[in-house]
């Protein structure tokens, strides 16, 4: 039997963005502007760039700005088509047309995994990807479709690892991983949530892309809260990655290109700026006050 095509996702997005208060007191961290989008946008883009067709969105209470983005708002549609104003009116059209958008509650905020359970009826017995809208992976650069070579070639689940300075190690989840002989994707062994820099495997850390075997689900079922007391995604991961049978092994795509973590308020600047360089509009008045900024900062 052919490996099934992966065409859903799912986009936890019911993080409370407390690193970002107040600005995230009363709009969802992942409405922050990325430049002249929001940081999710950029997200599903990625997936549906990627072949995902069928969206879900796990959100959770004050998220309704969310589901208001990616829909509809014919009054300033008809405003801007009034204007003759193509270019706005076509960005806002980019949204409302990405893909086809699901939405379910979390209805109380046990981490990652049981963010990802929530996904159960929707996603059903057929491997999806989970991207995390916290991460923001620079388009220019592939990811999402390298890992579905990788699931479709082992039949099991698949991460996304990047190198990070050893000090940095204890704010992710790490993987142990081996050399898989004539492949560039390695074989995990184990992960370990946010170690210690003298406990850690590697300097190989977790990034926001995952696509997994519907075996997850049960193995979440029955795992019990670990670090801060959520459900962690990782420790589900861990169980697969030692077990047999269908849906068994985690994979993993170690990931050399530009990605952003905008919920970290220094990367989300960096991503600001790293875009707006490149922007049509913005770029070349960008560089040109940024050399000239540059130049006046002391030492």
């Amino acid at each position: 039997m052919n490996p099934r095509v992966i065409t859903k996702a799912v986009i936890p997005a019911a993080g409370l963005g407390t690193r970002f208060l107040p600005a995230t007191k009363a709009m969802p961290k992942e409405m922050l502007p990325v430049v002249d989008k929001p940081a999710i946008q950029y997200v599903v883009s990625e997936a549906v760039k990627a072949g995902f067709t069928d969206l879900l969105m796990v959100t959770g209470r004050s998220k309704r700005a969310l589901e208001d983005h990616f829909d509809r708002v014919p009054s300033l549609e008809y405003s801007l088509e009034a204007k003759g104003d193509k270019k706005k009116l076509d960005a806002i059209h980019e949204a409302t047309h990405l893909g086809d958008i699901h939405y379910v509650r979390q209805g109380d905020p046990k981490g990652l995994g049981h963010a990802v359970l929530c996904a159960k009826q929707h996603v059903g017995d057929e491997p999806f990807a989970v991207l995390l809208g916290d991460d923001l992976i620079d388009e220019r650069d592939e990811l999402l479709s390298v890992m579905a070579e990788v699931q479709q070639k082992t039949g099991g689940s698949v991460i996304a690892l990047m190198e990070v300075e050893p000090e940095q190690i204890s704010a992710y989840g790490c993987a142990d991983v081996s050399v898989v002989e004539g492949e560039e994707f390695v074989k995990v062994n184990g992960l370990v949530e946010k170690p210690a820099a003298d406990e850690a495997p590697s300097n190989l850390a977790i990034i926001g892309r995952y696509l997994l075997h519907p075996r997850v689900f049960e193995v979440l079922e029955h795992t019990a809260p670990g670090r801060g007391n959520e459900i962690q995604l990782t420790d589900a991961l861990q169980v697969l990655a030692a077990a047999e049978g269908e849906g068994s092994g985690v994979h993993a795509v170690v990931f050399r290109g530009r990605r952003y973590d905008t919920g970290d308020k220094l990367s989300y600047l960096q991503a600001n700026i790293t875009l707006a360089v490149d922007h049509e509009d913005l770029g070349k008045g960008l560089k040109t006050w940024l050399k000239e900024f540059v130049a006046g900062l002391e030492d």
